[in-house]
């Protein structure tokens, strides 16, 4: 545990920034270079996501200590949306009536085995930040304590 502390305060917003970069790349070669076309649900995703790389990479730059509090709320918010994106595919909820024009939101473009979905992929990295994030600012306590 004492090594675990200075560790997350050094390297957390750089573990923090590899699923950031992974989703808003991976999201442009689907887009721009695949050729599927972002529903209503994804673009809410990416309006979240896009920021975060840039959010992250100015705290490492900086140096800022206050760093996982602007990031937890758009990888929180994130969250609930890529899962509510992700149930709406696996058909727990409705299509909803905001997915009606243009793409469908349950849709899948991409299924590797059986169930990773884009949603799937955009929650995966929303989830990995806000715990990296969430385990930074609990060290910063911790260091603060001690």
């Amino acid at each position: 545990m004492n090594k675990l502390i200075p560790f997350l305060q050094q390297y957390g917003a750089y573990l923090a920034l590899f699923p950031a970069l992974a989703a808003l790349l991976g999201s442009l070669y689907y887009s721009e270079i695949a050729g599927f076309i972002p529903c209503t649900l994804c673009w809410y995703q990416r309006i979240l996501m896009y920021p975060l790389t840039l959010i992250i990479l100015i705290g490492i730059i900086s140096q800022d200590e206050l760093l996982p509090n602007y990031v937890l709320p758009f990888s929180i918010i994130g969250m609930f949306v890529a899962l509510y994106h992700y149930l709406i595919q696996l058909g727990v909820f409705p299509h909803p009536s905001a997915c009606q024009a243009g793409i469908p939101c349950d849709m899948s473009w991409v299924n590797y085995l059986g169930f990773i979905t884009i949603p799937f992929m955009s929650l995966t990295a929303f989830i990995l930040i806000t715990i990296i994030m969430g385990a930074t600012k609990w060290a910063d306590r911790q260091a603060e304590n001690a």
